[in-house]
């Protein structure tokens, strides 16, 4: 197997599924890039160069659109419902609220309001998270909040492995799908094959397994927690990792086993606390597991606040390897 960025995973993800499949197409924002300039179309890609070399290729299945997403996932929404498979891209998650109807109130509803006798096998691409000093308005994850929508899948890889699969997996699906990619992980590489793979959505992954504590993290938090893992490893403390790796289906039963075996709960997310991912996940522990737990539930996450632009200000709002660490001791007190 290729050392490869998430960027790249995907990239090649995409040109995989438009080479078997011919009803695949990229829609969104530069997705062809420098469309209408000087420059070579084609040559960039999209904001984070992700879909490069895709408008060479297939000029006709490469759609460089308006600065307007709730025309970019219409459309996509209409296609998929005639029998192709878009892919949109929303440059910036922060961006979904522009195309939160077309989303929420039609992609999600197909199926259910028309009786099961539709099919809506769209997937919609962001970039998400904070970390690079992006600001309010380009530093949210919005993944949690999507998750609380029946109808769509939602997907938030941590590595580049998982996002190949995923995406293939994704564009397969004759649901809607939202693909949140944390924008701070484009550039980290792993192992990855050349062939066409799929991951099941639903299937959480064990990045780490131990006795103690069982961490459950989502997107640019699985690294960190993986590395505050490591670091207790050597004072004695073991951890269950989960990496979820799809937020809608949940892997309920892997984050239950876990916690009735170790007895102790720690959640890590980037976005902030309220109505979030670590509480719902917390919940659902007290709620199954109330039982086994030995100690309080710990919740690692940003403040209830909008992501700060100073790089020193976002360091301290995001969760990091200090303050998990400092979450597993805790609930182990």
């Amino acid at each position: 197997m290729s050392q490869k960025t998430m960027r790249d995973a995907i990239n090649e993800a995409l040109h995989q599924a438009m080479e078997q499949d011919e009803s695949v197409f990229v829609i969104g924002e530069d997705v062809a890039g420098c469309q209408g300039s000087a420059g070579e179309v084609g040559s960039v890609g999209g904001v984070f160069g992700v879909t490069t070399g895709i408008y060479n290729r297939w000029p006709d299945r490469c759609i460089d659109t308006p600065i307007s997403e709730s025309a970019i996932v219409g459309a996509a929404a209409g296609a998929a419902l005639v029998g192709m498979r878009p892919v949109a891209e929303i440059m910036f998650a922060d961006f979904i609220g522009v195309c939160m109807d077309q989303i929420v109130n039609q992609m999600a509803k197909f199926r259910y309001m028309f009786g099961g006798k539709s099919r809506c096998p769209a997937v919609i691409r962001f970039s998400a998270g904070g970390g690079f000093s992006a600001a309010g308005q380009h530093s949210q994850a919005m993944y949690q909040v999507m998750t609380s929508f029946p109808g769509i899948k939602v997907v938030v890889p941590s590595n580049a492995y998982d996002a190949k699969g995923l995406l293939l997996s994704a564009i397969a699906d004759d649901d809607p799908v939202l693909f949140f990619e944390p924008k701070v992980l484009y550039q980290e590489a792993c192992e990855v094959p050349d062939e066409m793979y799929t991951i099941p959505f639903g299937e959480a992954a064990f990045v780490r397994e131990g006795d103690d504590v069982t961490v459950v993290a989502f997107g640019q938090m699985v690294p960190k927690a993986a590395a505050a893992i490591d670091e207790l490893a050597a004072e004695g403390i073991s951890c269950d990792l989960i990496d979820p790796r799809t937020t809608s289906p949940l892997d309920e039963n892997a984050i239950l086993e876990s916690v009735e075996a170790t007895g102790r709960l720690v959640v890590v997310d980037e976005a902030p606390p309220r109505c979030g991912l670590t509480a719902d996940i917390a919940g659902l522990a007290a709620d199954r597991a109330f039982a086994s737990l030995k100690g309080p539930i710990k919740q690692v996450c940003a403040p209830h606040s909008p992501t700060p632009f100073s790089p020193e200000l976002e360091a301290a709002y995001l969760p990091d390897i200090p303050k998990i660490k400092a979450a597993i001791k805790a609930t182990m007190a």
